[in-house]
């Protein structure tokens, strides 16, 4: 196949990208910075220059494209929610998806499949209910954020395009994401959940969410949302809990949530709440998770971790 990807220098593209190429598959990224790029993922990969706002020459490698994933968009969680970072939140997401489905649409022969990247945040704060893909939109920033995102995407419909769209959790990894801040107050002995604790924490291992990705690459009956989560939901606590029986570290101090309110404002009521979300279009679709549950998923990576050092 012929697939074009948007953020294949971020933590997933750029696990997902080689993969991508040792299935056999002819692979073009599109990016800021080609150059780094390139010295980045191999010569294997296709490296085309678009900064995710304007129109240009990249449009072409999209002549003929079996398929597009977009990965494209600013980290959620690396600064405080200003209004310029909400600005760059939306444009990086909202803004470069509506440019690409928008040269999707003008190609003469159309990419057949779009995978477009988007949030279990789509769901709000919720309390214990489980959450499949049929579950209404919450209220929020994030909610706001993801429908707007989500909608871009769908308008790749319209010419005849399959659209799957990612609601992805916490990603697992050690080379990005969430885990790697959460495991330095572990080392040190001074790990420990983020109050109240009984909040929700949806995750998956980076290795499942690759798979998915190639999961609905091969499966053509798969459309809209898909919950790209492992099926083992866990709480803040039980979550760090977990950590720290992994890490042979005790899990006993609390980061109290009003803190995190006053430090982070907005963004910090993402930490303090959450949402309890199932993978139920990708477990009756036959998808098998590497790791349904959280312990085996930690041990992995803390394994991969000490192996490298």
């Amino acid at each position: 196949m012929r697939i074009v990807l948007t953020g294949g220098t971020g933590f997933i593209g750029q696990a997902l990208c080689p993969l991508l190429v040792q299935d056999g598959h002819q692979v073009t990224v599109l990016t800021r910075n080609a150059g780094s790029a390139s010295h980045l993922l191999g010569p294997l990969v296709a490296a085309v220059e678009w900064n995710g706002r304007d129109a240009g020459p990249w449009e072409y490698s999209l002549e003929g494209a079996d398929a597009v994933i977009n990965l494209a968009g600013a980290p959620i969680a690396e600064a405080r929610w200003t209004d310029a970072r909400k600005e760059l939140l939306r444009n990086s997401r909202v803004l470069a998806t509506r440019l690409l489905v928008e040269a999707m649409s003008h190609r003469s022969s159309k990419p057949g499949t779009l995978i477009s990247a988007s949030g279990i945040g789509y769901y709000g704060a919720s309390d214990d209910r489980v959450l499949d893909e049929s579950a209404p939109r919450g209220r929020g920033f994030l909610a706001d954020l993801c429908l707007a995102w989500e909608g871009e995407a769908r308008r790749a419909t319209e010419f005849g395009t399959r659209v799957i769209l990612l609601r992805t959790g916490m990603v697992l990894g050690l080379e990005g994401g969430a885990l790697p801040k959460m495991l330095r107050p572990f080392k040190l002995f001074a790990g420990g959940p983020v109050l109240p604790g009984t909040q929700w924490v949806s995750w998956i291992h980076r290795r499942d969410h690759i798979d998915l990705i190639h999961w609905a690459l091969a499966n053509p009956g798969v459309s809209g949302p898909v919950n790209a989560v492992a099926p083992g939901a866990v709480t803040m606590t039980q979550f760090c809990e977990t950590l720290g029986r992994v890490l042979r570290r005790p899990s006993w101090l609390p980061v109290p949530g009003l803190a995190l309110k006053i430090m982070l404002g907005e963004l910090g009521t993402l930490m303090t709440t959450g949402q309890r979300v199932n993978p139920a279009k990708a477990l009756s679709g036959g998808y098998v998770f590497h790791y349904p549950t959280l312990e085996p998923a930690l041990r992995a990576l803390v394994a991969t971790g000490q192996r490298s050092h």
